[in-house]
C-alpha cells in the first residue's frame, strides 16, 4: 500500500471519526457473536446473516443509521476475511478495537474519478459522507479499487491506497550480500557497512522519560492525563516514522545493488513474546527481556525483510541462523568463545578477528552463496565457491 497524510478539516475529521466510531461498533458486535459460541451450540451467525441484522440495527437506531453503509458493512467484511485468516492459520485470532487505538476504516469499489490532483503537492480523495478531503500528494499515486482511512496515537489521519508496486529490478551482475539484524546495529551487511535505524536524539529522549514520569502520576480519565498521553505518542510517532524512513531507504538500496539478499530465518514474533508467565509460572528476567524486545522492535527486523521480499521477490533467501554467529569466517573453526563481546569475534583457531555482526553476515552469505551452487552446479553469480580469496577483506591480529 502506498500512504499519504490526510489533511481533513475540523468540520471533516468529526464525521471521520463517526466512521471510525461505526466501523469499531460493527467489528466489536460481529467479534462478540463468534466469541459467544462454544461447542453444542449454533454456530455464529455469517456474513449474509450479520449483514441482514446490521440493515435492522440501522433502522433501529438513529445514530447508526446517519452513518455510511457502505463503512459498516465494509467492517463486517474485514471481520469475516480476519476469522478466515486465524482459521488458515495464516494470522492470529481477532481482538477488540478500543476507541483511540487502531482507529480507521476502508473503502471499496473506489472509482477512477473517486480521486483527482489538485495541485502539484495536494490530492483529494472522495470519502463517503465527507465529501473531497485533502492529502499531501508526495509522490505518484497509483490508481486503487480501494483505500483504507487511519488515525494514528498522535492524532495524524493518513489514507493508504491498496495498489501493488512494481518490483524493484535486479541489477545484473550485484552478487550475493548477506544481512545480520541485531540490536545495538540493526542491519550489518557482508560488504562490511554497519546500518543503524535513527532513533530520537538525546533530547527527545529526556523528554520522553519526564513524560512518562508525569503519566505515571497523573490522574486516570483527568484532561492533564489526555494532554501527557498525547505528547508521547507525538513523540513515538516520529520515531516510529524514521524507522519506517530507515527501512524503505535501505531495503531499495539493498534490491537495487544486489541480485540475492540473504536474511536469517528468524521469527520475530515468538523472539517478542513477553516473558512474564503466569501466575503459576511466573516468568525469570522478565524486565531484561522487555528491554530486549523493545530494541528488536525499534530495530525494525521484521518489517525490514518484509519490504525485501516485497520490493524484491524471488531474490531474498532465507538462512538458517545457527551458528552464525560463532563460526569463523575465514577459517571455518566454530567456538562460542571467539565471540569476545558484542562487537568483536575473535577467531580462537586462527586469530582471525573482525567485527561480530559483520563475520555473522559473512557467514550468511557464503550459505546463500552455496545453495546457489548446489542449484546452479556451479559458481554463484560469479563469485568464487571457495573462501581463500575473502581473506585480504579481512585483518588479523
Amino acid at each position: 500500500m502506498s500512504r499519504f497524510r490526510l489533511q481533513p478539516s475540523p468540520a471533516q475529521e468529526r464525521v471521520l471519526l463517526e466512521h471510525c466510531g461505526h466501523a469499531r461498533f460493527v467489528w466489536n458486535l460481529a467479534l462478540e457473536q463468534h466469541a459467544h459460541w462454544r461447542p453444542g451450540r449454533a454456530s455464529a451467525p455469517g456474513f449474509a446473516e450479520q449483514c441482514r441484522q446490521l440493515t435492522e440495527a440501522r433502522a433501529a437506531f438513529e445514530w447508526l443509521g446517519a452513518g455510511s453503509v457502505t463503512v459498516q458493512q465494509q467492517a463486517l467484511k474485514d471481520f469475516h476475511q480476519a476469522m478466515s485468516n486465524f482459521f488458515g492459520r495464516t494470522h492470529r485470532r481477532s481482538t477488540w478495537r478500543s476507541r483511540g487505538r487502531g482507529e480507521g476504516f476502508r473503502i471499496v469499489a473506489v472509482k477512477p474519478d473517486d480521486m483527482r490532483r489538485v495541485s502539484r503537492n495536494v490530492g483529494e480523495v472522495k470519502i463517503p459522507k465527507v465529501g473531497w478531503v485533502r492529502f499531501r500528494w508526495s509522490r505518484p499515486v497509483a490508481q486503487a479499487r480501494s483505500y483504507r482511512v487511519t488515525r494514528d496515537a498522535a492524532g495524524r489521519w493518513h489514507v493508504a491506497f491498496a495498489a501493488i508496486p512494481e518490483p524493484i529490478p535486479a541489477p545484473g551482475a550485484g552478487g550475493v550480500v548477506g544481512v545480520d539484524r541485531g540490536v545495538a546495529v540493526s542491519a550489518a551487511l557482508s560488504t562490511g557497512e554497519l546500518l543503524s535505524v535513527p532513533a530520537l536524539r538525546d533530547t527527545g529522549r529526556k523528554r520522553l522519560l519526564r513524560l512518562q514520569r508525569r503519566l505515571a502520576r497523573a490522574r486516570r480519565g483527568s484532561n492533564r492525563r489526555a494532554k501527557v498521553k498525547l505528547a508521547i505518542a507525538r513523540l513515538k510517532a516520529r520515531e516510529a516514522d524514521r524507522r519506517k524512513d530507515w527501512v524503505e531507504k535501505t531495503s531499495t538500496d539493498l534490491a537495487r545493488r544486489f541480485e540475492v539478499i540473504a536474511v536469517e530465518e528468524l521469527k520475530v514474533s515468538a523472539m517478542t513474546r513477553s516473558a512474564k508467565g503466569t501466575l503459576e509460572v511466573p516468568g525469570r528476567n522478565v524486565r531484561q527481556k522487555a528491554g530486549l524486545n523493545r530494541g528488536i522492535l525499534a530495530a525494525g527486523w521484521g518489517r525490514l525483510v518484509t519490504r525485501l521480499e516485497q520490493k524484491a521477490p524471488g531474490r531474498v533467501r532465507r538462512i538458517d541462523p545457527r551458528f552464525t554467529s560463532q563460526t569463523c569466517n575465514a577459517c571455518g573453526h566454530r567456538a562460542g568463545e571467539s565471540r569476545e563481546s558484542q562487537a568483536l569475534f575473535s577467531c580462537v583457531g586462527c586469530g582471525h578477528r573482525v567485527n561480530a555482526d559483520v563475520n555473522a553476515a559473512r557467514n550468511i552469505r557464503d550459505t546463500a552463496a552455496g545453495h546457489a551452487v548446489a542449484a546452479r552446479g556451479g559458481s554463484p553469480l560469479g563469485e568464487p565457491a571457495n573462501r581463500e580469496p575473502q581473506r585480504d577483506l579481512l585483518f588479523v591480529g
